[in-house]
């Protein structure tokens, strides 16, 4: 039933771009490139699907839900991401291998968030039943969408690279980069040194997409700081609805430096590491 249903809906899809695409190219190249524009779009919010939806939950919730309902907020958006993640598997609009980033994700970013809270980098106020320590589940699965985003883009934008760097690079890069985020509470902080890194192996890798037939392309860098700008954005709004606050919100909430980009930037090495550890190791068994 699953299976029929995404598959209708996929073909419904492909036959409304195929009447779309010829009326457009028949109109003239710009609204041939209007219909690529929408359809690049709409292949992006596909691959938010399960970071948009959190984001829709963290400001619903904030506006609507009832401070002394027997259930906590936290507690019902956790319950909440376990039945949009078993939604998306059961519609297969998700795969279980991108399931399986989200879970990996999931634990890596909780077991920062437990070490964050511990010591003061930012707290979460509300009451919830299922955490760890000071952090209340939900977290992972906003980390988690994070790795969802990339996996589902990689598929549905047919992801392929030139000079890209070798896994096994990216992968100690990403060790090295997690470690500063918990040691440079103690000794120096190696982030200057680690976008030097990042640079060093990406500066040269250009990442192909297909938005319909043909692959476009851009530096794989920009890619990795337009997502890093959106993730600001979605921690200005879960800062915004109380979700969590930094020390500098907790009398009132002000933006979130723009200095936070690059934290995100660096957090998003560690994501397409992880997703593309994955990826290209399922593209090398298929060839």
């Amino acid at each position: 039933m699953a299976n029929s249903f995404s598959s209708n809906l996929s073909a419904a899809a492909l036959q409304m771009d195929g009447r779309v695409g010829a009326w457009a190219a028949s109109q003239g190249r710009w609204a041939h490139a209007l219909h690529e524009f929408v359809c690049f779009g709409a292949k992006q919010a596909s691959a938010c699907l399960f970071g948009g939806c959190m984001v829709l939950l963290l400001g619903l919730t904030w506006a609507f839900y009832p401070h002394d309902f027997v259930l906590a907020r936290y507690d019902f958006l956790t319950l909440a991401a376990l039945a949009i993640q078993c939604l998306l598997l059961m519609t297969r609009l998700e795969t279980v291998e991108e399931a399986k980033v989200i879970l990996l994700f999931h634990l890596v970013g909780t077991a920062m968030e437990v070490f964050k809270t511990a010591v003061g980098s930012w707290v979460y106020p509300g009451y919830a039943f299922l955490r760890i320590g000071g952090v209340p589940l939900f977290t992972g699965f906003m980390y988690g969408s994070i790795g969802s985003y990339i996996a589902r883009a990689w598929r549905l934008f047919d992801f392929r690279f030139t000079r890209h760097p070798p896994l096994a690079w990216t992968m100690w890069l990403a060790a090295a980069i997690y470690a500063n985020f918990f040691t440079h509470h103690f000794m120096p902080d190696l982030r200057v040194p680690l976008f030097a890194a990042v640079a060093v192996l990406f500066g040269r890798t250009w990442v192909h997409f297909r938005i319909r037939h043909a692959h476009r392309r851009m530096p794989l860098l920009l890619g990795f700081g337009l997502v890093a700008v959106f993730i600001w954005i979605a921690e200005n709004i879960g800062t915004f609805t109380a979700v969590w606050r930094y020390p500098a919100q907790r009398e009132e909430w002000v933006m979130v430096p723009l200095s936070k980009l690059g934290a995100w930037f660096l957090l998003m090495i560690i994501s397409y590491v992880m997703v593309s550890t994955v990826a290209m190791r399922r593209s090398a068994r298929q060839q």
